[in-house]
């Protein structure tokens, strides 16, 4: 299968160089891996004009929105960004082909707005298109990335949605990779944002490209949009982590006809689902229920754990839906919605949730602050599209359980990766480009084991040779139970081996496919971190 893939990408290079398409690597190293720009290692948040404004984008309403950020709690809770969306450019590009911030709506052009909003101790985002123009129909950034990132980095940019719209039919993958190689040459962090409305199955190549990538088509502001947008998002849990999460586009809160209730479930389900948290609403004006609600520090919290876990769907039943997070200190939130019109009892138990070996345990409130305590039962009364959201305390998480799926090398973007999907013991594991195989994917076991594959083809992850050394190769091999094969998966992301105490480590913080994996003292490099499911 390895074999087939490294064919089909040489194959799909050679066509895009024989139309006269820019030449872009595929499946081979790249020194830009948006992984490696440090960046969102939580997921972003800050401000979109798009949901609000429209077209209708100025410097006067960029810097209004962020000092309004910077004095009513939003910067203090989190909010970073203050991102403007299409129709800032002139409809055409300089004589040195570069982009013109059109005069009349930036007097000070993006410059002066950056160096505002950086004033404030904020960063400024500006808005692209992936294709030949904007969806608005201004000059878009196909075929002068280099140029265009250049022009970003000069001006200050610190973020970039880079939209889908006039691409012409080239390879999604092909552009967005263009823009990330581009961004990384400017040596500026810029976070990278891919906005190609969920198509191209973009969460199993996203995490090589961009920082974040939307999951589905533009949310409107009401509930059965948001609904719709939950229901696409949830179930791609394995995709996200630490530098690349699944984005189901920008909050609706305080917009539309998106009532109090409705705006604090979207609010509950994205911090859940650790999405990104961009405000679309008019924030100089905003009420403040809607204020309450998009700096309400409890649920901030659980979007911005540094574990990186999106949450996950514990039961769903006739619209009531559970959904439970791991955190990085040991507790679970839970998210009990309500997606039906009546108000309804919604239950869940501390073991469904992943909590075991305690008499009781604490609960908290995350919309009220009210705490208790439960001997098992997490349960509510949840009004009509509203979510009741707990943090579970006491216990330990995962007890007795095993958890499957996809191990992400945080730094590189990458998937923990058995060569050409061999079975031969002591073969050395390595990362590759994550594609869902079976060779990729993980178990680790209520034994502390990490295996691949099953049945009578299930192997181990194994320190050779029970050797407990900086740079002992860590491969696989047949299951024994031996301490060699026993790992660790602790809250900072790191998995150190049971007998060695030694760190899983990417060798030498390489991101390109192929590069093995070997056990080095542990040091907190990205390189070092990893993601399971």
């Amino acid at each position: 299968m390895r074999m087939i893939k490294r064919t089909l990408a040489f194959a799909f290079a050679v066509a895009l160089f024989c139309v006269g398409v820019p030449l872009v690597s595929l499946g081979t190293a790249q020194p830009a891996a948006a992984l490696g720009n440090g960046l969102a290692l939580t997921p972003q948040m800050g401000f979109n004009d798009w949901n609000a404004y429209g077209c209708n984008v100025s410097e006067s309403l960029i810097k209004s929105t962020a000092q309004a950020m910077h004095t009513n709690g939003m910067q203090a809770a989190g909010y970073t960004y203050v991102n403007i969306d299409d129709c800032w450019m002139t409809h055409n590009r300089d004589s040195g082909g570069r982009l013109v911030p059109d005069p009349a709506k930036f007097p000070d052009g993006i410059k002066g707005t950056a160096d505002y909003v950086h004033s404030l101790g904020l960063k400024l985002g500006i808005y692209e298109d992936a294709g030949t123009a904007t969806c608005a129909g201004y000059p878009g950034s196909l075929g002068h990335e280099s140029t265009d990132a250049q022009s970003f980095a000069s001006w200050g940019v610190d973020y970039l949605k880079y939209d889908n719209c006039n691409n012409n039919g080239v390879s999604a993958q092909s552009r967005y990779t263009a823009m990330r190689d581009a961004l990384a040459a400017t040596g500026r962090p810029i976070l990278y944002s891919l906005c190609n409305w969920g198509q191209d199955n973009v969460w199993t190549w996203g995490a090589d490209v961009g920082n974040s990538w939307r999951t589905t088509g533009d949310i409107s502001a009401n509930f059965n949009s948001m609904l719709s947008i939950f229901h696409s998002n949830v179930g791609l849990a394995s995709y996200a982590g630490p530098g690349h999460w699944n984005d189901p586009d920008m909050l609706e809160v305080g917009n539309g006809s998106m009532t109090a209730t409705e705006s604090r479930s979207e609010f509950s389900l994205w911090a859940e689902m650790a999405a990104p948290l961009i405000a679309g609403t008019n924030i100089p004006s905003a009420s403040a229920d809607t204020l309450a609600t998009l700096t309400n520090s409890r649920v901030i919290a659980v979007d911005q754990d540094p574990l990186g876990k999106q949450g996950t769907m514990v039961s769903s039943s006739g619209g009531r839906d559970v959904l439970a997070k791991p955190l990085a200190n040991g507790d679970v939130s839970v998210a009990l919605f309500n997606e039906t019109g009546s108000t309804a009892t919604i239950s869940t138990t501390a073991a469904a949730i992943g909590k075991t070996g305690a008499s009781s345990y604490a609960l908290t409130d995350l919309w009220s602050g009210a705490t208790s305590t439960t001997s098992g039962t997490i349960s509510a009364s949840v009004p009509a599209h509203g979510t009741v959201m707990y943090r579970v305390a006491g216990g330990t998480s995962g007890g007795g359980t095993s958890v499957t799926g996809p191990v992400h090398a945080v730094g590189a973007g990458k998937c923990l990766d058995v060569p050409n999907s061999t079975t031969t013991a002591g073969t050395q594991v390595e990362i590759w480009s994550c594609n869902g195989g079976a060779n990729q994917t993980w178990t680790h076991t209520a034994s502390n084991q990490l295996t691949v594959y099953s049945g009578s083809s299930q192997r181990c992850l194994d320190a050779y040779n029970n050797q407990t050394t900086p740079g002992t190769k860590v491969e696989i091999w047949s299951c024994n139970g031996q301490s060699n094969q026993q790992w660790t998966l602790n809250s900072n992301g790191t998995i150190t081996g049971v007998q060695s105490g030694l760190c899983l480590d990417v060798a030498g913080g390489a991101t390109a496919d192929g590069t093995l994996a070997e056990l080095r003292t542990c040091n907190g490099a990205s390189s070092q971190r990893w993601t399971l499911g």
